[in-house]
């Protein structure tokens, strides 16, 4: 990793914080995501407890969970975005915290990162998959936004450049694996979804099958 990409890994939360307003202005709230949100919550129970993490301002993708009658924990490193997200839904659960230090005692029936956890670099993305897992209920569910192979780039977020990484596929699957979740879902930038490439995985318990019955 790069001088450079070390310091613009740095900046993720400075970035976020610095353009939360015209982040959430700018923000698409279409719901593109909505095919792969509703397989993410396929199998939840009603009112299951959903952990968003990285939630920005709240919309679209917290606003949706709880239009379905999910208990939504929001949670983001930045005070900016969760100010935004208070202001809205002031009965709401919106936490500031850095999913990279994560010490929660609740237990989630999904986790999702949508848009967020790529902002990790490739040895914290090792470092916190198997704490995600750790919070995830028997049969729960995960879903991310990665990267389509191992790597590191910049995007954009308002006018400044910020960090994005991806582990591959692979390891992906083995780390995930070895935490007691198997990898469900792959998909490489789907055309259906604004080309993202979308991550879903389950937890193993007693209400879904085992990888070679799928």
């Amino acid at each position: 990793m790069s001088d450079d990409l070390i310091e613009l890994a740095s900046r993720t939360q400075d970035v976020y914080e610095r353009n939360a307003a015209r982040f959430d202005a700018e923000r698409p709230k279409g719901l593109h995501e909505r095919a792969w949100l509703d397989r993410f919550t396929e199998g939840l129970r009603p009112g299951a407890a959903i952990l968003d993490l990285g939630c920005g301002a709240g919309q679209p993708i917290a606003a949706y969970f709880m239009s379905k009658g999910y208990r939504v924990a929001g949670l983001d490193a930045s005070h900016a975005m969760i100010r935004l997200a208070r202001s809205r839904w002031p009965d709401g659960d919106w936490r500031i915290a850095d999913m990279r230090a994560l010490d929660l005692v609740d237990r989630f029936d999904g986790i999702i990162g949508w848009n967020s956890f790529f902002h990790l670099t490739r040895a914290e993305q090792r470092s916190v998959l198997p704490r995600l897992a750790g919070l995830l209920e028997p049969d729960g569910a995960l879903m991310l936004t990665v990267g389509p192979c191992d790597g590191e780039t910049g995007g954009q977020v308002g006018d400044d450049a910020v960090y994005h990484a991806s582990l591959a596929p692979e390891e992906y699957t083995s780390i995930l694996a070895a935490a007691g979740v198997s990898m469900r879902e792959f998909v490489v930038e789907d055309p259906a979804c604004d080309y993202q490439t979308i991550l879903l995985a389950r937890k193993r318990g007693d209400g879904w099958p085992k990888p070679d019955q799928t």
